[in-house]
């Protein structure tokens, strides 16, 4: 559980000052330090060894000196310490995913020469991985619809919802309550200060794009440099987050459909791949289609739908996707099947991260005539992937108390450098018009780098976008207004 420690008052004091942005006047601010230590696990041992600390940080930032909570870090020190430029924070997705995992098993995301120049730090955001994470039991995590089809299934959503919240609050405690993107960027701060960074440096990826832009509107005067690879648009409300999410996505399918006829890859080269998709939906909504990854698991529409969607996040899964319709489509209806959604019940505990997700948007919708109303609209805008992730989240945050504690609003961010958004055309989960979005609120505080190819980020997929990011990374410049890299077609 969390832990109170009254001895570290001072310590405190300083981290709130931080957050507030003014400099402690004492020497409090030296011991905002982590002590690294060999991490337990090493995938590069051809890289420079991975080390792992903690930071404690206020649970609630706005009472410094309550409860405490660990926050969980990795680094690589820069392999050419006459070269080193600084520390790189690396911000994951999700929300949910685990920075300190990217940096153990997966630095080389990054290039050699910001390797060289960089340490490459990075972080599991609070109320996830290793940084006190959000736990609630798993029998009422999976009672959680992932469509809803009445009025009476909405009323027993919203109650199923506060139950939810309740248990995963008396589980967690009081960081439960706090994991918002705002938090989490005030966290951000506090790690910048322990690197002993002036200036932040900063690469997010996808829901990590959101704690960039929060970092920006906090701390202008403390970006150095700031990418937003996938950029997530956290302006946007119920109807524009649906909507934006379902033509992104039916954009992805259709880019998936046109490479399979241009293709010999894909293994419904020269079928009708939208008849094909029309026929798993109906066998999804008849209840007689199964998985054939998972035998005897049946695929509802919406499983269906999320599994497909998630193949097409990188075109080297494309072929995998056109075996596993083929499959199905070649398979016969089952005789019996297990629901997609059976899990384990009981008391046991589960991670939670939508929880963080809940608490940056709020995504009201009165009753189920709404809803379906929501429903109806997502499916004339994406007619095959009608059922869009989007519409979980929906589903999951049904009934957040509001004002919800880091709510959605037009960007302010007045930064010297401007931050530069990496976006690709196709991407299929944040997708290109909420880059351009973003890139308009930002004004001539962000630069849009554009990547016209596919798949969900751009910086390993394509040399010409990582060059663009590691020169304005490593020597500060700033790409063109209007600046594209080309498509690099699917490769098996």
């Amino acid at each position: 559980m969390l832990r109170v420690r009254k001895s570290a008052v001072g310590w405190a004091i300083a981290l709130a000052l931080t957050a507030a942005g003014l400099t402690p006047a004492s020497p409090a601010a030296a011991r905002l330090t982590i002590d690294w230590r060999p991490c337990a696990e090493d995938a590069l041992a051809d890289d420079a060894p991975a080390e792992c600390g903690t930071l404690s940080l206020p649970v609630d930032w706005n009472r410094p000196r309550g409860e405490r909570f660990d926050l969980a870090l990795a680094r690589r020190v820069a392999t050419d310490p006459a070269a080193r430029k600084g520390s790189l924070v690396f911000g994951p997705g999700g929300p949910g995913d685990s920075g300190v995992d990217r940096v153990v098993n997966g630095s080389s995301r990054f290039s050699a020469d910001l390797r060289r120049r960089f340490d490459i730090v990075s972080f599991d955001p609070r109320g996830t991985g290793g940084s006190h994470p959000v736990i609630c039991a798993r029998d009422l995590l999976a009672r959680q619809p992932q469509l809803i089809a009445n009025q009476a299934q909405f009323d027993a959503t919203l109650a199923g919802n506060a139950l939810l919240r309740d248990d995963c609050r008396a589980r967690t405690g009081a960081l439960y309550d706090h994991v918002d993107t705002t938090s989490a960027a005030r966290d951000l701060d506090a790690v910048r200060a322990a690197l002993g960074e002036r200036q932040l440096t900063f690469h997010g990826s996808s829901y990590g794009t959101l704690l960039g832009e929060r970092y920006a509107e906090l701390y202008p005067d403390r970006v150095r440099a700031v990418v937003l690879e996938a950029t997530m648009d956290h302006s946007v409300g119920t109807r524009a987050f649906l909507d934006t999410q379902a033509v992104t996505a039916e954009g992805a399918f259709d880019e998936f459909v046109a490479w399979c006829a241009r293709s010999t890859d894909c293994a419904l080269h020269d079928r009708d791949v939208r008849a094909i998709w029309a026929g798993l939906h109906a066998r999804a909504e008849r209840g007689t289609l199964t998985d054939p990854d998972r035998v005897g698991v049946l695929l509802p529409p919406f499983e269906l739908s999320r599994l497909a969607h998630k193949k097409l996040y990188d075109t080297w899964r494309w072929p995998g996707l056109a075996e596993w319709l083929g499959e199905m489509d070649a398979s016969a209806s089952p005789t019996t099947a297990l629901p997609a959604d059976a899990r384990a019940t009981g008391d046991a505990v589960a991670p939670y991260p939508f929880a963080v997700f809940c608490q940056d948007w709020s995504l009201p919708v009165r009753d189920y005539r709404e809803y379906a109303g929501h429903l109806r609209r997502v499916a004339r805008l994406a007619p095959d992937l009608r059922y869009p992730p989007a519409l979980f989240a929906l589903v999951t945050c049904l009934g957040t108390p509001t004002p919800v504690a880091n709510p959605q609003h037009r960007l302010r961010v007045r930064t010297d450098v401007p931050l530069l958004l990496a976006a690709t055309v196709h991407d299929p989960a944040s997708g290109y018009n909420w880059a351009t979005n973003v890139a308009r609120q930002l004004g001539r505080h962000g630069v849009l780098l554009t990547y016209q190819g596919w798949g969900h980020g751009s910086y390993t997929t394509s040399a010409c976008m990582g060059r663009a990011i590691d020169s304005y990374l490593i020597d500060g410049v700033v790409p063109a207004p209007g600046t594209t890299c080309p498509a690099i077609e699917p490769e098996v």
